[in-house]
């Protein structure tokens, strides 16, 4: 005998299966090709002058929920300048069981310039997330990419309990592989957050990661900056890959934080304004 369901009922029980696709290309003279699928869509703003070709991401389903996947792919072609960037925060709901899969592809060419400028990904109680981030910069390329976690709405006073977080990163320069890491959390996210060998009590975390030139100078520059009250930042170059690491007590002094560091970082490193887009700071 079976119970009766409304179709509502059956939808709210069923995982969702969105399959976002996007992948945008940049030539030396502009956008050389773009393919979408909902819910993902690139905007192309005007930018100010001496700014790189801009594709700014969105997710029109406002959020992802368990079964949710998107592969997206930003390719820098040689000579092209390229920022993609997030429209707004992405938000992972609390999961009946399945991961929220995201798959992210980055390419330089030899003489690009390619920046992967994230927003935070907001993770609520029970959320569970998998991402994985591949960075292939070509010899004489330069890129800069980051990503943003941060665990509960914590201006409203949430915090995330259980669930899974695992954030995977892989950057290979001139075909060869230079630096992977892993965040890897699962079940009990509390235990891990609150202890002093781990997030020591922290709710936000942020990663940048360079490859090009004077990798030591930059990273000796970004310990001269000063770190945002409710922040902590350090540097570190490892196997001709500069990776920059944050933790916060404070999701929105860490945030602000990072944004001044990457400012620097990409007027340092290829003579870019000081500053990010406006749509960053909406």
């Amino acid at each position: 005998m079976y119970a009766a369901t409304s179709p509502s009922e059956r939808a709210a029980a069923e995982p969702s299966r969105v399959r976002g696709l996007l992948h945008v290309s940049a030539g030396p003279r502009g956008l050389r090709g773009l393919e979408q699928r909902a819910p993902l869509r690139a905007l192309l703003p005007r930018v100010p002058p001496g700014e790189p070709l801009t594709a700014c991401l969105t997710n029109t389903a406002g959020g992802l929920v368990g079964g949710d996947a998107l592969t997206i792919a930003v390719e820098a072609e040689p000579g092209a300048r390229l920022l993609a960037m997030a429209q707004a925060a992405e938000k992972v709901y609390r999961s009946l069981g399945p991961d929220v899969r995201m798959d992210v592809t980055l390419a330089a060419g030899q003489g690009a310039w390619l920046e992967w400028l994230p927003q935070e990904t907001i993770l609520f109680d029970r959320a569970r997330l998998r991402r994985r981030t591949r960075l292939d910069v070509a010899d004489g390329g330069r890129a800069l990419a980051g990503e943003m976690v941060v665990l509960g709405r914590t201006a409203h006073g949430e915090t995330v309990k259980t669930g899974l977080l695992r954030d995977a990163w892989e950057v290979r320069v001139g075909g060869r592989l230079a630096w992977m890491d892993a965040l890897h959390l699962d079940g009990d996210l509390r235990r891990a957050v609150d202890a002093p060998s781990g997030f020591g009590g922290a709710v936000a975390a942020a990663t940048a990661v360079f490859v090009g030139p004077d990798l030591e100078e930059l990273r000796d520059g970004l310990r001269g900056l000063p770190v945002e009250d409710g922040a902590m930042r350090g540097a570190t170059v490892v196997g001709g890959v500069l990776v920059t690491r944050w933790l916060g007590h404070d999701a929105q002094a860490m945030r602000r934080d990072f944004g001044r560091a990457w400012g620097w970082l990409r007027h340092r490193a290829e003579g870019l304004p000081e500053k990010l887009p406006r749509l960053w700071h909406v």
